[in-house]
C-alpha cells in the first residue's frame, strides 16, 4: 500500500461531519471519510465532495492505514454509546500517540472517563465543543477542544484554520484538561439557553406591553444589532419576525409557544447545583421552556387566574424601548458573569487550568452566541487572568451600573402589566444579591438550627464567650432541646 497521505480522518457523513470535511478540504487539509454505512461515503465522493481531495474509506482499518502519524480521528456521531463503540473498534489499528476526538455533544463526565481510558493505552483524547450550526461546520465553527494536553500540538494548526475567524484570531483555543471541552460546550449551551429566553422576553414585553407589531418589533431589534447588543441571536431574531407567510401573517405568530430542548441546558443547570454556585438565569431560562411545554394546562388556567386589569402605557415609548435595550444587556452581562463563575468553580473542584479569555475568544465568532460583547469579556480576562467576577471588570461595572435605572424601570411595569419576566427577573435578584454585604441566610440557619440542630457560625465582629469565631454553634432556642448537633452538608 503507498504511504498514508490523510492529515485528519473524519467518521460520521451526517450534515455536521460532511460540512466538517468539506471545510477542511478548502483549508489545505488532506480528510479521510468514513462512515458506519459505506454507501454514504460512495455518495458524498459522488456528489458534495466532487473535486476535492477527500479520501474515503470503507473500513475502520483501511481509515487508519490512510492516515499520517500520529493518525488525528474525529468522531461526529451520536453521543454516549456510539462514541464508545467507535473508539473499540479503532484501538486495535492504533499506535501509541494517536489521538481520538470526539466533536459531538457528549456530557463532559464521558469525556474525562475517556481521556483516562485512552491515555492508560498510550492514545490521546480530545474532546471538543463543536458550535455553529451547519453553516459554522462548512465555512468556520468555534472549536472548544479540551482532554490530553499532548494531542494540542499535533491538531492546533488544522482546528485553528479550520475554525471561524474574529478579530484577526481564530475562534478556537485550547481549553484545558480531560473534559474541560465538552465542560465550556455546555456552559455555552446554557448561555445559550439564558440569551434567547431573554430575547423572548424582550419580545413580550414589546408585543402584549407595548402592543407593537412583529414588523415594529424586528425593526427594533435590527436598530439594538447597532449597539451594544450586536450578535447572531438579536440578528436572526429581527429576519425571524419580519418573515411573512404567503397569507401576510408574521409566521412567528403562527409557532406552537411550546419550546423544545436538547438536553445541554439542563446539564448546565445541574452542574451548577452540584457545584453549589447561584447559575439562576441559566436555571430559569430552562424551567421557562419546561412551563412553555404544559401548553393544555397553561389554557386552562388561563381561563379560571386573572392577571392584572391590562392599562395602556402612558410613558415615554421610546424611552422605554432604551431602558428595554439596557435591560437586556445587564441581564446578559449577569448570565454571562454566573456562566464564568460557574467555569472557575469547576475548574478549581477538577484541577483544570482553564484559559477563561481563550474561551471568550473562541466565542467571538462561529458560534450561536457570538456578539460583540464577547470582545469586551475577551479584553477583561487577557487584562486579569484570574478575575473573580466580570462585575470587578471597570468595563462591565460601568456598563450594569449606567443600565440599571432602565432595568428596573423594565421588571417593575412588566410586573404590573403581568407579564412573566423569569430570566430578566432572575438577573435582576442576582445582581442585588450580589451586591448585598447581609443577605437574610442568617435567618435560614437560625431556622435550620432550630428544627434540626444544624449548627450556624457568627457573625464577625458579634463573638462572645459563647459565640465564639469559626466554631459550629448550637443553640437550645426552647429550651426542651438538648446539646447535640446534626451534621451539616456544605455545597
Amino acid at each position: 500500500m503507498s504511504a498514508p497521505t490523510g492529515d485528519i480522518g473524519l467518521i460520521g457523513l451526517a450534515v455536521m461531519g460532511q460540512n466538517l470535511i468539506l471545510n477542511m478540504n478548502d483549508k489545505g487539509f488532506n480528510v479521510v471519510a468514513y462512515n458506519r454505512t459505506t454507501s454514504k461515503v460512495d455518495d458524498f465522493l459522488a456528489n458534495e465532495a466532487k473535486g476535492t481531495n477527500v479520501q474515503g474509506a470503507h473500513s475502520i482499518e483501511e481509515l487508519c492505514q490512510k492516515l499520517k502519524t500520529p493518525r488525528k480521528i474525529i468522531l461526529l456521531v451520536k453521543a454516549g454509546d456510539a462514541v464508545d463503540s467507535f473508539i473499540s473498534q479503532l484501538e486495535p489499528f492504533l499506535e501509541k500517540g494517536d489521538i481520538v476526538i470526539d466533536g459531538g455533544n457528549s456530557h463532559y463526565p464521558d469525556s474525562i472517563r475517556r481521556t483516562k481510558e485512552l491515555e492508560s493505552k498510550g492514545f490521546l483524547f480530545v474532546g471538543s465543543g463543536v458550535s455553529g450550526g451547519e453553516e459554522g461546520a462548512r465555512y468556520g465553527p468555534s472549536l472548544m477542544p479540551g482532554g490530553s494536553t499532548a494531542a494540542w500540538p499535533a491538531i492546533k494548526e488544522i482546528f485553528q484554520t479550520t475554525a471561524a475567524q474574529a478579530y484577526g484570531e481564530p475562534c478556537c483555543d485550547w481549553v484545558g484538561e480531560t473534559g474541560s471541552g465538552h465542560y465550556v460546550k455546555m456552559v455555552h449551551n446554557g448561555i445559550e439557553y439564558g440569551d434567547m429566553q431573554l430575547i423572548a422576553e424582550a419580545y413580550d414585553i414589546l408585543k402584549r406591553g407595548l402592543g407593537l407589531k412583529e414588523s415594529e418589533i424586528a425593526d427594533i431589534f435590527l436598530t439594538w444589532n447597532k449597539g451594544v447588543l450586536d450578535s447572531f441571536l438579536i440578528e436572526i431574531t429581527a429576519e425571524i419576525l419580519k418573515f411573512n407567510d404567503d397569507d401576510g401573517e408574521p409566521v412567528v405568530t403562527k409557532i406552537l409557544d411550546s419550546a423544545g430542548q436538547k438536553g445541554t441546558g439542563k446539564w448546565t443547570a445541574i452542574a451548577a447545583l452540584d457545584a453549589g454556585m447561584p447559575v439562576t438565569l441559566i436555571g430559569e431560562a430552562v424551567f421557562a421552556r419546561c412551563l412553555s411545554s404544559i401548553k393544555e394546562e397553561r389554557g386552562r388556567a388561563s381561563k379560571i387566574l386573572a392577571g392584572p386589569q391590562k392599562e395602556a402605557f402612558r410613558g415615554d415609548k421610546q424611552q422605554f424601548i432604551d431602558d428595554l435595550e439596557q435591560a437586556l444587556y445587564a441581564s446578559k452581562i449577569m448570565s454571562y458573569t454566573q456562566g464564568f463563575m460557574l467555569m472557575r468553580e469547576t475548574a478549581k473542584e477538577l484541577h483544570w487550568n482553564l484559559n477563561y479569555a481563550g474561551i471568550a475568544r473562541m466565542w467571538r465568532g462561529g458560534c450561536i452566541i457570538k456578539s460583540v460583547f464577547l470582545k469586551d469579556i475577551t479584553s477583561a480576562y487577557d487584562k486579569t487572568g484570574n478575575l473573580e467576577s466580570l462585575l470587578f471588570d471597570d468595563f462591565f461595572n460601568k456598563a450594569v451600573h449606567k443600565a440599571q435605572p432602565g432595568w428596573r424601570r423594565v421588571i417593575a411595569q412588566a410586573v404590573l402589566w403581568g407579564i412573566p419576566t423569569p430570566a430578566f427577573s432572575t438577573a435582576l435578584a442576582f445582581f442585588d444579591g450580589y451586591r448585598s454585604e447581609i443577605v437574610p441566610a442568617n435567618l435560614i440557619q437560625g431556622q435550620r438550627d432550630y428544627f434540626g440542630a444544624h449548627t450556624f457560625k457568627v457573625l464577625p465582629g458579634k463573638e462572645n464567650d459563647k459565640f465564639k469565631a469559626g466554631q459550629d454553634i448550637h443553640v437550645n432556642w426552647t429550651g426542651r432541646g438538648g446539646n447535640v448537633s446534626a451534621s451539616t452538608y456544605v455545597a
